[in-house]
């Protein structure tokens, strides 16, 4: 009598994370001899770079965050999960996600971990009630309505004090997020806004761009910065530098300057762009991994190849990982998965050596920041430059790494709209936008408190019998 022959497992690869560095590993594997998963917490792979237009109604967001799903549909090998990972264990090879009340264990032989980062008040995360960050599609229309908003209250506000407040608006962080969004909420008061008021004249407003470091952008450099401020400041923006943040609440925010003096910014609309601090993930990581640790914003300090120390096949990418001299951004991203992946897929060959790998090396494609329309800062290599040439380098790369020819398309037309026109095609806001987040915030804390009592009272039945 024969023996049915045993089909032989496929190498098993999960994904974790859809940004940049998730999208592009998982795509790299499309012709891999293994089964792929995705695991994400959002439907979307978010395109974060152009989040400030969503927010300032100049893109949608589906033209920023298409389905990763349906980016993925033709990858016969790979499944994709919608589900927040709860737990990574690196002696089972398996990733537990959770989805709603359902949960999945999901087993690897290799493992992609590009969860990215999240926004980071330094401690203060109370500071997050009144000043939402700028990382999710939530947050992005969260602050269209409050920014939109912010113009509608002071229209009929009758006292000249809250008008004023209301036509504040405070940025804090003037990375490239901050100096971007800054830009765009002057041109929004200057350009679109323009007579569509009769109580108010939107351009009187007061945008406030403050940083606690004493340049704008400072890692493209003291020329580019100075720039961008000029520029920015020709806008009507105010740009407060060596000023820390220590207060935060509804009527407004308060600034330590570098002298020791304090002041008070009467404001309804603050936004964060200060910082930001690594997925959770990378401290359960290395909790497993013996030799492992995670620096201050909590990214794992990887091997030369990436890997977690003693788990040859458990990858870092992305946000997640600390590397020397590799920045946070989408470049670093990409090119930590496209290593990883070919990796992978030497391994799949059984041509692969952990003790005999090459190093990940970066390759420094430069950086970019639009201050307003038409106007631009870029640092490629040692060349450093400005104005109109940096805003159409700036567009057509943007335009590069969107997904989808539908969404390059619309993308296109709405800049044109925007920037050569007045209007700006995503003026929508309704009051679920900006009080969901509380909200939700309010709903998980009861939930909290109701898993915390039944804890007690279960307790109480079990020392009672």
């Amino acid at each position: 009598m024969s023996t049915p022959s045993v089909v032989p497992q496929r190498h098993r690869v999960v994904i974790i994370g859809s940004g940049f560095g998730g999208l592009t590993a998982a795509k790299a594997l499309k012709r891999a001899d293994a089964d792929v998963t995705v695991i994400s917490k959002t439907t979307s792979h978010l395109f974060q770079p152009l989040l400030y237009q969503v927010a300032t109604g100049i893109l949608s967001e589906g033209e920023i965050a298409p389905a990763t799903r349906l980016i993925l549909r033709k990858q016969k090998n790979t499944r994709v999960l919608l589900g927040e990972v709860e737990d990574i264990d690196l002696t089972a090879g398996t990733v537990t996600s959770k989805l709603i009340d359902m949960r999945t264990v999901t087993p690897f032989d290799s493992l992609i971990v590009a969860a990215g980062a999240q926004q980071s008040y330094f401690g203060n995360d109370q500071f997050a009630t009144y000043a939402p960050g700028m990382k999710t599609i939530d947050d992005a229309l969260e602050l269209r309505g409050r920014i939109l908003g912010a113009f509608e209250a002071a229209e009929v506000a009758t006292d000249h004090a809250e008008r004023e407040r209301r036509l504040t608006f405070v940025v804090v962080g003037a990375g490239p997020t901050g100096v971007e969004l800054a830009g765009q909420i002057a041109e929004l008061a200057e350009r679109t806004l323009a007579g569509a008021f009769r109580t108010i004249e939107p351009r009187d407003c007061r945008v406030i761009l403050l940083d606690a470091a004493p340049a704008v952008l400072p890692p493209m450099g003291e020329k580019l910065g100075l720039k961008a401020q000029r520029r920015l400041e020709k806008l009507g923006v105010e740009v407060r530098l060596n000023a820390m943040v220590t207060a935060v609440d509804y009527q407004g925010i308060t600034i330590k300057e570098k002298d020791g003096s304090e002041h008070r910014i009467q404001c309804a609309c603050k936004v964060w762009a200060a910082g930001v601090q690594a997925s959770p993930l990378g401290k359960m990581i290395a909790e497993q991994a013996e030799g492992t640790e995670v620096d201050r914003a909590g990214r794992v300090l990887v091997q030369p190849d990436l890997t977690v120390k003693g788990h040859p096949h458990v990858f870092v990418v992305g946000d997640l990982m600390s590397v020397p001299d590799v920045p946070g951004m989408a470049q670093g991203a990409i090119q930590g998965a496209t290593y990883a992946t070919k990796v992978i897929k030497r391994a799949l060959k059984g041509h692969d050596d952990p003790t005999q790998r090459a190093p990940f090396h970066y390759f420094n494609k430069g950086s970019m920041a639009t201050v307003s329309r038409f106007d631009a800062v870029a640092q490629v290599g040692k060349l450093e430059f400005g104005g109109l040439l940096a805003w159409f380098a700036w567009l057509v790369l943007h335009l590069y790494y969107l997904i989808g020819h539908k969404n390059r398309i619309t993308t296109i037309i709405a800049w044109f709209i925007t920037f050569l026109g007045r209007g700006r095609g995503q003026m929508a806001i309704t009051s679920q936008m900006v009080y969901a987040r509380l909200a939700m915030n309010r709903v998980a804390e009861q939930q909290r408190g109701a898993l915390a009592a039944a804890e007690q009272a279960e307790h109480a039945e079990q020392e009672a019998g």
